[in-house]
């Protein structure tokens, strides 16, 4: 007999744990093998006549921002007699918005500090549990088969025209009658924790925010190619890996983009969370702090100069952070097909 031996080639449907994680590692939505779609799209986007109409848009959209970042270093005085772009013939700065906003101790304009930290604390936990339990529902339905689930992916799609404010009521009613006896109850066996929590404000904004989260997540999401889900099965990964090893990588661009959607959507709100949160200092947002600076017949509106460039100052940081995920997002989305 022979010594030598033969190498057989390995069946396509038997390919390792290894090559099939590397693969999807290597895949991008949206690009097809030569990348001639994403070149065409990224063309069209960076071609002359694209960078003026950006430019000329973000010119237009910054003069009122502009605007309102030089009035808000005026004297109360001049805002009131006078427009900002007269800044040269009515010359005056001064930093007394921004001391009022950010370190009086008056009731009239009380530091915002703590209504920042009651900003993050309800935006933070809202942005992660509607982006994990929208990505969760997302793969169950593009991926995993059960009957009904065509139907209530319509049923979720639909749920966006529906305007919030028709939940409301209903919702708090509920509330009312499940969660602040609960509450209640904890504070009275354990006085240490707060009779007001965030609670309700969280689940009210992760409620709204899931249809559009679902939506999207599972465009994107039923797009992967089945060959990678389907040689990751026959390497014998189920349901929970698959989705933590391949879907959640790959969609790391759409999340982002959510992400920061939700972000600014949960932190720019105000009729939620005073509808919600009771309107309490302690867990009120920092929207509802801004709606009252103004004062009660919104004599004080100068201020609201100041701490509108006061609550800018985290979303931008988010924004700036998470960019190049967002683009990303934007462009996975554009060339599919």
């Amino acid at each position: 007999m022979s010594d030598n031996i033969v190498d057989l080639p390995v069946p396509a449907d038997r390919k390792t744990k290894e090559d099939t994680f590397e693969a999807a590692t290597k895949y991008e939505p949206g690009l097809n093998r030569d990348g001639t779609q994403a070149m065409r799209v990224k063309k069209r986007l960076t071609s002359r006549t694209a960078t003026v109409v950006a430019i000329i848009i973000t010119v237009i959209w910054t003069i009122p921002t502009f605007g309102l970042f030089i009035s808000s270093f005026r004297p109360a005085e001049l805002i009131n007699t006078s427009g900002w772009w007269t800044i040269f013939e009515n010359w005056g700065w001064t930093f007394d918005n921004y001391s009022e906003v950010l370190f009086s101790s008056s009731s009239s304009a009380p530091q915002l500090g703590a209504y920042f930290v009651n900003s993050l604390a309800i935006t933070i936990p809202v942005v992660v549990f509607a982006t994990v339990l929208a990505a969760m529902a997302a793969y169950a339905l593009a991926w995993i088969p059960f009957k009904g689930a065509g139907t209530i992916f319509i049923i979720i799609f639909a749920l966006q025209i529906v305007p919030l404010q028709m939940a409301l009521i209903p919702l708090l009613q509920i509330f009312t009658s499940t969660l602040t006896p609960v509450q209640e109850a904890l504070h009275d066996a354990i006085p240490i924790l707060p009779e007001e929590t965030y609670l309700q404000v969280w689940i009210a904004h992760t409620i709204f925010g899931l249809p559009l989260a679902i939506f999207l997540l599972h465009n994107f999401i039923s797009e992967i190619p089945n060959e990678l889900i389907e040689a990751a099965r026959v390497d014998g990964a189920n349901h929970g890996q698959i989705f933590l090893r391949i879907i959640l990588p790959l969609s790391v661009p759409i999340l982002a983009s959510f992400a920061i959607f939700q972000f600014l959507w949960v932190w720019n709100d105000l009729l939620v969370a005073l509808v919600f949160s009771g309107g309490t200092a302690d867990v009120a947002p920092l929207t509802q702090r801004l709606a009252e600076l103004a004062g009660a017949r919104g004599q004080e509106w100068h201020r609201l100069t100041a701490a509108a460039f006061v609550s800018l100052v985290i979303p931008l940081i988010v924004f700036f952070s998470l960019q190049r995920f967002f683009v990303r997002g934007l462009l996975a989305g554009a060339t599919k097909g």
